[in-house]
């Protein structure tokens, strides 16, 4: 694990350490609606290896996790029909932060605020290593994906659409 000058506590990497999850650490100078085509491209990393984590809403309100690579986009009519919804869609900012406790462009995974169903996209577990927010803007940690899985709790689902 990464120390130094750059090394950062968040709620993110905070969950992290309680489950013995090893990570590296990537701070990269954040661009306002940059996203992770902009973080991938600053740390000189496939873009398809940086995993956004995007808040969004079903029909209910009820809030849900897709964890996506960054340069494909969530198709909400097939990610809807797997989770078993009718529809889903992007919480708007303010709602994001408020269920997540992140700010947009700094929402990880680990450490939400409230508990909700994570889903991945599954062609992300393929990947030997990812690179996924660490709780704040121009933070990501590097990990196995595995660990989206357990201990996270993600489930698998198959919802990209080429960018």
């Amino acid at each position: 694990m990464a120390k130094g000058k750059h090394s950062s506590e968040t709620l993110a990497t905070a969950w992290l350490k309680a489950h013995g999850v090893a990570y590296t650490e990537h701070p990269y100078e954040y661009l306002e609606h940059g996203g992770a085509q902009h973080s991938a491209q600053v740390l000189g990393l496939d873009p398809f290896t940086v995993v956004k984590t995007l808040v969004m809403q079903d029909d209910s309100a009820q809030p849900l996790v897709v964890l996506m690579h960054g340069n494909r986009t969530v198709s909400t009519k097939s990610l809807a029909r797997q989770v078993g919804v009718k529809s889903v869609q992007p919480c708007t900012p303010e709602v994001a932060q408020r269920h997540s406790g992140y700010w947009v462009g700094g929402t990880s995974p680990f450490g939400l605020k409230r508990e909700m169903p994570i889903w991945v996209e599954s062609s992300i577990l393929d990947l030997p290593r990812i690179c996924i927010n660490g709780g704040r803007r121009g933070f990501l940690v590097g990990i196995d994906p595995a660990v989206l899985l357990d201990p996270l709790g993600a489930r698998p689902v198959q919802c990209a659409l080429a960018e």
